[in-house]
C-alpha cells in the first residue's frame, strides 16, 4: 500500500505531536534544559526520523516559551486546579492549546482528535474525556472564526 502525500505528512505531523508531548513531559519534570531534551528526543526517537522535525521544534520550543500565558487560558475552563493535572494530560494541554494559538492552518477539530488520541496512549484512563472538555471550550475562544 502506497501512502498519498498528504497521509504521509499527517503521520509526519502526528509524530511530531508524539514527539512534542514526550518532550514536554520531560521539561515538566526534570527541568532539564531544552537543548538537552531538544537532541535527547531527536536523537533517541525512533519516531523522530518519520516526524516532521519542524513542526516539532516549533510547538515543543514555543510551548515551552508560551507556557504561562497557554496555562492562563487552561485554567479559567478547568474545573479543578493546574496541580491535579497529571503531567501527561499537562504537556498535552501545552502542546494543544499552543497548536490551536499558534497555528491557524491546522483546523481546531484536528488539533482536539489529536490531543484526545495521545492522551488515550499516553494517559490515565479517562484522560482523554478531560483533555476534550478542556479544549472543546477553549476553541472558541481561541478560534471564534472556527
Amino acid at each position: 500500500m502506497t501512502m498519498r502525500p498528504d497521509s504521509r505528512s499527517r503521520s509526519a505531523r502526528r509524530l511530531s505531536r508524539l514527539l512534542g508531548v514526550q518532550a514536554l513531559y520531560q521539561w515538566l519534570i526534570t527541568q532539564q534544559p531544552l537543548g538537552e531534551i531538544e537532541a535527547f528526543v531527536v536523537t533517541e526517537s525512533e519516531e523522530g526520523q518519520d516526524a516532521d522535525m519542524d513542526y516539532f521544534k516549533d510547538c515543543f520550543l514555543g510551548a515551552v516559551a508560551h507556557a504561562e500565558s497557554l496555562r492562563a487560558s487552561v485554567v479559567k475552563v478547568m474545573d479543578r486546579p493546574l496541580a491535579e493535572l497529571s503531567p501527561v494530560e499537562h504537556a498535552i494541554l501545552l502542546l494543544s492549546v499552543y497548536e490551536l494559538s499558534h497555528h491557524p492552518e491546522v483546523p481546531y477539530r484536528v488539533v482536539i482528535n489529536e490531543a484526545i488520541e495521545l492522551a488515550k496512549s499516553l494517559g490515565g484512563n479517562e484522560g482523554h474525556r478531560y483533555i476534550n472538555g478542556v479544549l472543546d471550550r477553549l476553541a472558541p475562544e481561541l478560534r471564534p472564526h472556527g
